[in-house]
């Protein structure tokens, strides 16, 4: 019973919610979709690949202080790591029912993802690789993965055609966001031997870069939205729905500066939910103006 409950507890599901926002993303640019593709594509995601990839990093990591969206983890078995190994499989095989791209484009995500953990490799431990390894899988991959696999069979030469900007805009806003995820986690990284970029930029450090990569991503996501495909309300819309996530960074951004223990598992979790709240709502609802 104890190593069910770790194991359950440690896939984190309810965290994949986090990431969501760029599959809303990805299948709103889909012009001819296929829903049935759409839907198996955000089990496989949601349900298998990023739970295993929690799990597996519990199993590596150990942790004993907060990680996201767990105050009080607990200590992974080998059982985790089964399943981990067995829900990843699984993702592949099901994988097949939408295309080689997907399967392929979803094994490097999976590679990533064990190379990032893995003690033997451990990309986690090196500030800008592992940055650059989070940003680029979870966010252009994804949404290479979700707009290419969710056209119909037949549109392939649109499923081909991935608008590069929109990838980049995804990438910025998880890595934007991304040292903010870490910025409660200083002193246990040191232990472990982890220098995480939230580590190196610092509290403060850690707010200026978040704000400097949004900014840059959402004039991308403009000029995306609106002087490539004229799409002005869906723009504004997206703005608007960002706007508690702006005034809460602001706020807690001031807390920080005048004492750094603001920069608390509490607070950081409350700004990842209002981040994705906010974030997927914005995203469901271009998906709705442009179906």
């Amino acid at each position: 019973m104890k190593k069910t409950s770790s194991t359950l507890q440690l896939l984190r599901l309810p965290f994949s919610f986090f990431l969501m926002p760029v599959y809303w993303f990805a299948l709103s640019q889909v012009v001819d979709r296929d829903w049935g593709r759409a839907l198996l594509i955000f089990v496989i995601l949601h349900g298998l690949v990023y739970p295993a990839s929690n799990g597996y990093n519990s199993y590596m990591d150990r942790d004993t202080t907060p990680i996201g969206g767990l105050e009080h983890p607990l200590q992974p078995t080998r059982r985790l790591f089964w399943v981990s190994l067995i829900m990843d499989g699984s993702a592949l095989v099901l994988g097949c029912f939408i295309g080689p791209y997907f399967v392929i484009g979803l094994a490097v995500y999976i590679l990533a993802s064990r190379a990032y953990s893995y003690r033997g490799i451990r990309l986690k431990k090196y500030p800008f690789i592992g940055w650059l390894t989070v940003i680029s899988c979870q966010g252009a991959l994804v949404f290479f993965l979700v707009f290419q696999g969710s056209h119909k069979v037949g549109a392939l030469l649109e499923s081909l055609t991935v608008p590069p900007e929109a990838m980049l805009a995804c990438s910025l806003l998880l890595g934007g966001f991304y040292p903010l995820t870490q910025i409660y986690q200083h002193e246990a990284d040191r232990k472990d031997g982890v220098k995480t970029l939230s580590l190196v930029l610092g509290y403060r450090g850690s707010f200026i870069f978040t704000g400097l990569i949004y900014g840059v991503a959402f004039l991308i996501l403009a000029h995306y939205l609106i002087f490539t495909y004229l799409e002005f309300k869906e723009f504004y819309v997206l703005a608007t729905c960002m706007l508690p996530v702006i005034v809460y960074f602001m706020i807690w951004a001031v807390k920080v500066w005048r004492n750094p223990e603001e920069a608390n598992f509490a607070n950081t979790m409350r700004m990842n939910l209002l981040a994705s709240v906010c974030t997927n709502a914005g995203f469901i609802a271009i998906l709705v103006i442009g179906s």
